[in-house]
């Protein structure tokens, strides 16, 4: 999942903010994003360079994109921070994907605080829009059960899943909470909701297997278990389903 999330932020453009743009400066962001995937560092450089010549929300954005690029993730909250700041004091549309991008980037840095205030951020101009609202519900409750603000990450998630049932991230996480606290039936219920829309996702797989063993059900939490570690051997739900095993 972390690999996911660091390759849908370098995935993401300013394109609200380059909107408000002129050509060169559209250009110029263009070319800067393309030298974070071909050097970082030096994007890095030529970001900054940009930004102390008034280079506003794309030059912020170009040097988080390269922090990113670097898996630099502490810094590149920053960056992201900045902008959105920017962005809010320019009334600029772009503030909340900014916000929500810094909240994920904190999230990557594992500063939990700063990515629930930041996706708090977000969400507050966020506007009504489902997807985007889902998306950042299901990512503040990410961090509110790192902050192990339980009855929060579950009030988020009943939200998200009202608004993007089609994502099994929202089920997998609503599964995983409810087994945390004991609610195994809901647990169930949840993570076969992930499993029709995700059938294949070994950290889908992985909480089949962890749901089913708490329910006692040994042969059908190994079942899950090997599903997972034959699907995705060398990734973390993969490696944690192989533990399981071992250990059951």
């Amino acid at each position: 999942m972390r690999r996911l999330t660091v390759a849908l932020l370098l995935g993401l453009t300013a394109t609200a903010a380059l909107a408000q743009r002129g050509p060169a400066d559209r250009q110029r962001y263009q070319g800067c994003i393309e030298q974070t995937r071909s050097a970082p560092a030096k994007a890095v450089e030529t970001a900054n360079a940009w930004r102390a010549a008034g280079g506003g929300l794309p030059a912020r954005h170009c040097l988080a994109m390269a922090y990113l690029a670097q898996e630099r993730f502490a810094p590149a909250a920053v960056a992201l921070e900045q902008a959105a700041r920017a962005a809010e004091a320019e009334r600029d549309p772009s503030a909340a994907d900014l916000w929500g991008q810094a909240g994920n980037a904190a999230l990557l840095a594992g500063d939990t605080v700063k990515a629930h205030g930041y996706l708090s951020s977000a969400l507050a101009g966020a506007g009504g829009d489902p997807v985007r609202r889902g998306q950042l519900l299901i990512d503040r409750a990410r961090a509110s059960v790192e902050l192990a603000r339980l009855g929060d990450a579950r009030a988020d998630l009943d939200q998200a899943v009202k608004l993007v049932p089609q994502e099994p991230v929202a089920w997998l996480l609503s599964a995983s909470l409810a087994r945390r606290q004991g609610q195994l039936a809901r647990a169930a219920t949840d993570v076969a909701q992930a499993a029709t829309l995700a059938p294949n996702d070994p950290d889908v797989r992985l909480e089949q297997g962890n749901v089913a063993g708490a329910q006692g059900d040994a042969d059908a939490a190994r079942g899950h278990w090997q599903a997972a570690a034959k699907v995705a051997p060398e990734s973390p739900a993969g490696q944690a389903a192989a533990k399981a095993l071992a250990a059951n």
